[in-house]
């Protein structure tokens, strides 16, 4: 297997807790209205691969804050939920200030003291550099499915990342808490490296690593992640 060069890593629910921040902007909106937000959110972030799946599937493309006020709207709908135009965007553009994990932070330090490491996203990069200030994370650079002009799963997200950091597939791994996004990282040849976040859905949500991926790694954390690449 050749030599790890660089590290990309998927953002929301693999570094950030969107849930939680997310339900702790809800709670905070001016217009004080009572809803279930759990439900709401959860089915807001269950909207998000179908909205993907359009833009993938010729819509041309479109921004996360775009589809995401879209979104949001069909789902309070389906609640039965109004809220003002601001509380409204003012939950798109939380999507900005997701808290980081609690290894996040010191995890990619150790992590970039030995390898390149890079985002690699369905956020823009808009979004991607207003995040990463929020909650103070550093990596080498901010790439997205959007310098592709698609979403991944999508081929083409990973070869472009892979091609702006001058590697091979092989000389990269994928880092994330999703198998769909390891399983797909891992046909074009990049490594898959999984990190278990049990709390991305709430107590107990959390996804299982991808079965039958040569050269798969499982991390507790990117603390662990650092141990394992000797960082």
């Amino acid at each position: 297997m050749p030599q790890t060069r660089a590290l990309l890593f998927d953002v929301f629910g693999t570094l950030v807790d969107w849930r939680g921040s997310l339900l702790d902007e809800a709670a905070d909106l001016g217009s004080g209205v009572d809803a279930d937000w759990a439900a709401i959110v959860d089915d807001w972030r269950r909207a998000y691969q179908p909205a993907l799946d359009g833009v993938r599937g010729g819509l041309g493309w479109r921004d996360l804050d775009v589809l995401h006020r879209g979104t949001l709207a069909e789902v309070l709908g389906r609640h039965a939920v109004a809220l003002p135009a601001e509380d409204e965007e003012r939950l798109v553009q939380a999507w900005r200030r997701l808290r980081p994990w609690p290894d996040t932070r010191a995890g990619l330090v150790r992590l970039r003291s030995r390898h390149r490491t890079a985002t690699l996203s369905n956020g823009h990069v808009a979004l991607l550099v207003d995040l990463f200030r929020f909650a103070d994370l550093r990596v080498d650079a901010i790439l997205s499915a959007q310098l592709a002009d698609t979403y991944k799963p999508d081929p083409r997200a990973y070869l472009r990342a892979v091609e702006l950091l001058g590697c091979e597939p092989g000389e990269v791994a994928m880092v994330a808490a999703h198998a769909d996004d390891l399983v797909a990282a891992a046909r074009v040849g990049l490594r898959p490296i999984f990190v278990r976040r049990p709390q991305e859905w709430g107590p107990g949500g959390g996804g299982e690593p991808p079965t039958g991926l040569p050269g798969l790694l499982v991390a507790e954390d990117l603390e662990q992640l650092a141990d394992h690449l000797g960082c």
